[in-house]
């Protein structure tokens, strides 16, 4: 094609996307279905899969659910099953390949492959806001969640150029949770967040295939970089208390 034609389709379906999205504001998006879905939630022993679990729990779904955690992942999953669904828990560390690896061969046979033969599931990644906007006295930290937003966006362009798109994804970017991790935080301007309600957004944006979950959503405005900097003074006494775990 022509590039000026390019360049014309192109402007009429981005004037075509931002008026969907605008109408979409107004329409009430309608809620899929989870209920017998198999669904494999790392972290499941504490904070946001916990949580999560018990989300996916109230919609019916089938829980795999991995934690180096042993107590913690067996409490998960009874509270799953007090819910009345099934619950799986699995100890593993997600640091060490060959514990991976062996759980995999566990439950593989009911994820990736059928996805993809079926055209069907959804990808979930938690990461953080810190992947948005990097901070002080978190460089490590921020470079990893930076990768982290990388790659999920690279793996959804990817199942997009592979046709797969009846398989969804979606990566939630929150603001400090309240976790063992950050417990004596006080945050000054955003308040800290509680994983339960984190995991009620999750869930609400998983049910609507969001593709991209900022809370609080105050944090996905686009700041100039002089207000960037301003805030990061306001908070920096935060972010030296959490660079010293």
């Amino acid at each position: 094609m022509h590039p000026i034609l390019d360049f014309l389709w192109f402007a009429v379906f981005a004037t075509y996307c931002y008026v969907e999205a605008l109408v979409k504001c107004f329409i009430p998006v309608k809620r899929k279905s989870v209920a017998g879905e198999i669904v494999l939630i790392t972290g499941a022993a504490n904070g946001i899969g916990r949580h999560t679990a018990f989300e996916f729990a109230k919609q019916r779904s089938r829980l795999v659910l991995w934690d180096i955690d042993k107590s913690g992942i067996e409490e998960t999953a009874e509270d799953c099953r007090k819910l009345g669904v099934e619950a799986y828990p699995y100890v593993v560390d997600c640091s060490l390949k060959e514990e991976i690896y062996s759980a995999a061969e566990k439950t593989i046979k009911a994820f990736l492959p059928a996805m993809m033969k079926n055209n069907h599931g959804h990808v979930v990644n938690i990461v953080s806001v810190a992947a948005l906007v990097s901070t002080p006295f978190l460089v490590t930290y921020c470079s990893s969640k930076f990768a982290a937003l990388g790659l999920h966006k690279g793996f959804s362009k990817e199942l997009l150029a592979l046709g797969k798109d009846g398989i969804k994804t979606t990566c939630l970017c929150p603001y400090f949770v309240s976790t063992p991790l950050v417990k004596n935080i006080e945050s000054r301007i955003i308040p800290v967040l509680k994983p339960e309600a984190v995991a009620k957004r999750l869930m609400d944006g998983i049910l609507c295939n969001q593709k991209m979950i900022v809370m609080p959503s105050l944090a996905s405005i686009i700041l100039p970089e002089r207000a960037l900097v301003a805030l990061n003074k306001i908070l920096i006494s935060n972010l030296q208390k959490l660079s010293k775990f």
